[in-house]
């Protein structure tokens, strides 16, 4: 069964209160390269790289995909989870909120439909064919992890940034193989 191996993105520059897509910081950027190492030690083979469209994670991917000399593919559907609203304050208060609760009846907001998007994270994963290595931000990985297990709260772990987590594609379905790393994550 197919490996996916689920990179958080480096520590941006900004928080989500602060900048709609920030790139990495100074310590992203060596986080970023310490995780390429990591992946080529694990791997021992180029695999495909797939990052989210949000510049904290194609900067991640971009050490990884500079030594395999490869491409990195974009996909939105692993991409961050989108907000109600534009305010970047607001943004930061709703995101606190709903990382609190849980995905049973959740409903649309502002025009975004989160279990769509949930959905959506949970295909891009069940429709890979091969291993892979995907850069994504920890809402995501943690939709992935709660698909997997059977959980239903929008947050399970805490994933560090540039913690590598592991899953395992059944057809349809995932396995939780590793959680990476955690760390204790501020939304500003």
């Amino acid at each position: 069964m197919p490996l996916i191996y689920m990179i958080r993105h480096g520590r941006a520059a900004a928080g989500w209160d602060a900048d709609m897509d920030p790139g990495l910081d100074d310590l992203g950027r060596s986080q970023s390269e310490a995780v390429a190492r990591e992946i080529e030690s694990r791997v021992g083979a180029r695999l495909p790289l797939i990052s989210s469209p949000l510049r904290r994670c194609r900067e991640t991917s971009e050490p990884l995909a500079k030594s395999w000399s490869a491409d990195v593919r974009i996909d939105e559907r692993v991409g961050e989870i989108p907000s109600p609203t534009h305010d970047l304050k607001a943004r930061g208060e709703w995101l606190r909120a709903f990382m609190a609760g849980s995905w049973t009846g959740v409903e649309p907001q502002g025009g975004v439909d989160f279990l769509a998007w949930r959905k959506g994270v949970g295909e891009a994963l069940t429709a890979l064919k091969g291993d892979t290595v995907i850069f994504s931000h920890f809402v995501a990985i943690n939709v992935a992890a709660g698909l997997a297990t059977g959980d239903e709260r929008v947050i399970l772990f805490k994933p560090d940034n540039c913690s590598v987590t592991v899953f395992e594609t059944h057809g349809s379905s995932l396995a939780l193989v590793q959680k990476g790393r955690e760390a204790e994550t501020k939304v500003n």
